[in-house]
């Protein structure tokens, strides 16, 4: 099948499309990650993402621990946000320690060394990055 032509005609019409507000319901969303020792045990729903969702410039999802769980030290070029959903944990970013837990919002400066250790009843939280796509974030691990 092939891809239909832009012209002058549907251009407008992709325009309005795109400008349409988007919903996303989390339960539907795949849990992906957990099982690469590299990176911790976390797990993730990516909920807004331009190459899964007719959105651009920003990423959202929701990390989600299990009691203790881990996602390791790193880095990454784009700024992100984390909020608070449920449980509690700390987020370690530059070496200074950052209680986590509901109605709490950290703001991660680009390439500031973070990684995160919930608590004895795991840890949910919102994250959000100004990229268009996940696949977007280059994920650079501390050395052990």
């Amino acid at each position: 099948m092939s891809q239909p032509e832009l012209d002058a005609t549907t251009m407008p019409q992709l325009a309005a499309l795109m400008s349409l507000a988007v919903m996303a319901d989390a339960a539907s969303a795949p849990l992906e990650g957990g099982e690469d020792p590299a990176f911790g045990s976390v797990f993730w729903r990516t909920l807004f993402c331009a190459d899964r969702t007719p959105t651009r410039g920003m990423v959202l999802g929701i990390a989600e621990f299990g009691p203790m769980g881990t996602l390791l030290p790193h880095r990454h070029g784009p700024a992100e946000i984390y909020f608070g959903l449920s449980g509690a944990g700390i987020v370690t970013i530059d070496g200074m320690p950052h209680p986590l837990g509901p109605e709490t919002a950290l703001y991660i400066p680009e390439d500031a060394e973070h990684g995160t250790v919930a608590g004895p009843e795991g840890l949910r939280f919102l994250y959000i990055f100004p990229r268009d796509r996940f696949a977007d974030v280059e994920y650079r691990f501390s050395q052990a």
